[in-house]
């Protein structure tokens, strides 16, 4: 089968393009990864060419031998579905889970995204925390989530609480809160360590100034999760423009009732009186 026949890249482009007609990936901003099954490799293994050894910059162990779908640093996520041969790579991991190679794509030169460490990093902390389940990795810089990391705290509590508030749906989709990142220089080492210690206990981690970045299982998961905390953020961004503070909202105890009839775990920690 040819790489572009293959039902995980037509994933793997439509949540590209999804994103792209989002407004979240100006330029060549945000990038997406996705670890391949063992049945998929097989499937377009044909088509592969294998290139030279290159290092991580990261040791992702638990990860070695595998094979990940990867947006091209420096490409356009609005290029990925008339040019994906150019946009996106496959590469495979060696035996230690320190070096890759592109087996696919990437055909006009280049490499995977700058946040390969983080992408690889955050797969590796998601493997072992899901058991394998999650496979999707998802950065983009929704307008926004980011405006909020200018007017809020930057804290876990914060965030998770106000954007819980902004609807209903909101505990119910993303019931282990959200992490935040204060500012770092983006592609680095720091910022990949800070972003997987938060990713040990929640599936999104917002970047200070900068974006979000996402785990789930299968592309609409993931993308789904993205868009409804920037849908929160966006709500919370024209309930504060029309006056700084809230006439009425979901309190505590409303949150606990909505926990035990959706069948949900919300850490109390987020659940504090507001004062």
């Amino acid at each position: 089968m040819k790489v572009l026949d293959a039902e995980f890249v037509k994933g793997f482009m439509r949540m590209a393009d999804d994103g792209w007609r989002q407004g979240w990936h100006e330029r060549n901003g945000g990038n997406l990864s996705y670890r391949v099954k063992p049945e998929e490799v097989e499937a377009v293994r044909e088509e592969f060419r294998p290139g030279e050894w290159k290092a991580i910059g990261a040791s992702v162990p638990k990860l070695a031998g595998e094979y990940f779908l990867v947006t091209g640093s420096g490409k356009y996520f609005r290029n990925v579905t008339i040019q994906p041969e150019d946009s996106f790579c496959i590469i495979e991991l060696d035996s230690k889970g320190e070096n890759y190679r592109i087996c696919w794509g990437l055909v006009n030169g280049g490499r995977p995204t700058s946040e390969l460490p983080s992408h690889l990093m955050n797969h590796e902390v998601k493997f072992i925390a899901t058991g394998g389940k999650h496979r999707v990795i998802y950065h983009a810089h929704p307008a926004n989530t980011i405006a909020l990391t200018f007017v809020l705290p930057l804290t876990d509590e914060a965030f998770t609480r106000e954007l819980w508030e902004m609807a209903t749906e909101c505990p119910v989709v993303f019931p282990g809160g959200i992490g935040v990142v204060p500012w770092m220089v983006p592609g680095g080492r720091e910022i990949a360590a800070a972003t997987s210690e938060l990713m040990k206990q929640y599936d999104v981690a917002i970047w200070a100034h900068h974006g979000m970045f996402c785990s789930g299982e299968d592309f609409d998961l993931t993308f789904g999760l993205m868009h409804t905390v920037e849908k929160s953020a966006e709500i919370l961004v024209k309930v504060r423009s029309m006056q700084p503070y809230k006439r009425q909202t979901i309190q505590p105890d409303d949150f606990r009732h909505l926990a035990k009839d959706f069948n949900v775990t919300l850490p109390e920690k987020f659940l504090y009186e507001k004062h």
